[in-house]
């Protein structure tokens, strides 16, 4: 299994089979999936593990599957994704992280997307990354100022409907430049 890097505490590699059953579980589970418009099931899970996988063939980075290095344990994803939807800040890369509810709280997706921006940067050569969410999830927001994110904008979704309560959505972005994350 390619393994793309690692943190103090974390594996961020390729996908294997065996992710399946705890991604389907953490897909499903209302907790994780509270800012999206509904969790998904087996199906749509693994469409979207299908997808992950051809990004990362196609691409060389997409959504890794996140392992804890303590038990070896499947616990989520980091990584990035090109934004698949037009907007006024787009064609866009943008870094994105899901995680078991289990892990939460202890500055696991600040640790892999911190080092996602390293690697994006100094491996990929990518230059600008942006993140998004629905302006009702702070937790997501927490992660992305404490990874040197600024809030530029405010959007709605073009893939929700308006009235839709996860509509609204913050804009998050970062400039990349040799190895040090600055705001722009």
């Amino acid at each position: 299994m390619n393994v793309f890097f690692e943190t103090p505490r974390l594996i961020l590699r390729d996908w294997s089979e065996n992710d399946l059953g705890p991604f389907a579980r953490m897909n499903a589970d209302p907790r994780v999936m509270e800012f999206f418009p509904h969790p998904l099931d087996d199906r749509q899970t693994r469409d979207f593990y299908q997808r992950i996988r051809t990004e990362i063939d196609r691409q060389g980075y997409g959504l890794w599957a996140l392992e804890n290095k303590q038990d070896g344990r499947f616990i989520g994803f980091t990584g990035f994704h090109a934004v698949g939807f037009e907007a006024f800040f787009t064609p866009a890369i943008e870094i994105g992280w899901r995680l078991c509810h289990d892990v939460w709280g202890q500055g696991l997706a600040s640790e892999a997307a911190a080092a996602c921006l390293s690697y994006g940067e100094q491996v990929l050569g990518l230059h600008e990354i942006c993140s998004f969410t629905t302006v009702v999830n702070r937790r997501s927001q927490r992660v992305m100022q404490k990874i040197g994110m600024e809030r530029i904008a405010e959007f709605d979704h073009p893939r929700l409907p308006i009235e839709h309560p996860l509509s609204r959505h913050v804009l998050y972005r970062v400039v990349l430049t040799h190895g040090i994350s600055t705001l722009a």
